[in-house]
């Protein structure tokens, strides 16, 4: 089995290295991550500018690009690979990638191009924000690879699992979740640089959460490993059906 690994936070980070040294235990590693960390890039796929591709070490390549380049490039440039991944695993991002979180998320974008390429996929998170441990991460996401080469995956689905960052025998299990649901607040911070120049920082309120039982985030908050099947159909078959009832005849004219 070959399994592609990438991530947004760079080929240099922690993460992907214990994460891709723990999966040669299950298949054949190939890692193919950017050059430099590409957080927050969400689905960006590099179309203006040619990509360069440097083998750093045996089967390990980076490139100046995104996550999607990366699984794109794996998956579909046929000279780096010796023929298509069976599973590809995004990460291990340093940080969860929770609820609407996942819409900004280079990892999870990682996983959803190889859904797309029709790739079993995994964005492998872990939530914290320092002391990062990996271990328990990358050893749960061998397992994950594991059961997708028994059991295979549903169509157009790729997995979003988070790992709480505490000690491994504290961990109480594993849930299969829902997203949940962020309340963004005042996240731009306003600076003026020694010029006097106005500057922002995107990002800098507090982030809290609505309390939505079986989700993702009430899963981490109560030591648990969250797994959420995402799907690449983004229909909202509610509001299709609602919407069936408007009427648009003749508003061009």
């Amino acid at each position: 089995m070959i399994i592609l690994v990438t991530n947004d936070d760079g080929i240099q980070s922690e993460g992907i290295r214990i994460l891709a040294e723990t999966l040669e235990s299950v298949g054949e590693v190939y890692v193919m991550a950017p050059d430099r960390e590409r957080s927050a890039t969400a689905h960006a796929l590099t179309l203006h500018h040619p990509l360069r591709v440097e083998e750093v070490q045996e089967r390990w390549f980076q490139v100046d690009g995104t996550p999607t380049d990366c699984v794109n490039l794996g998956v579909n440039g046929r000279m780096l690979l010796p023929r298509r991944p069976d599973i590809i695993v995004s990460g291990i991002n340093k940080g969860a990638n929770l609820a609407d979180d996942i819409t900004y998320s280079g990892t999870v974008a990682g996983a959803m191009e190889g859904t797309l390429l029709g790739i079993p996929s995994v964005a492998m998170s872990l939530v914290g924000r320092s002391h990062y441990n990996f271990v328990p991460a990358a050893n749960f996401a061998a397992r994950v690879a594991e059961k997708i080469a028994q059991h295979g995956m549903p169509a157009d689905t790729l997995l979003n699992v988070n790992v709480p960052n505490i000690p491994a025998e504290d961990i109480k299990g594993v849930e299969i979740t829902k997203m949940g649901k962020r309340v963004y607040g005042d996240s731009i911070v306003e600076k003026v640089d020694p010029r006097g120049r106005k500057y922002y920082w995107i990002g800098g309120d507090e982030l809290r959460h609505e309390h939505v039982e079986g989700s993702d985030i009430s899963a981490v908050m109560n030591g648990h490993i969250s797994v959420t099947p995402l799907h690449l159909d983004l229909t909202n078959y509610a509001g299709l059906a609602e919407m069936g009832t408007w009427s648009f005849d003749g508003w061009w004219f």
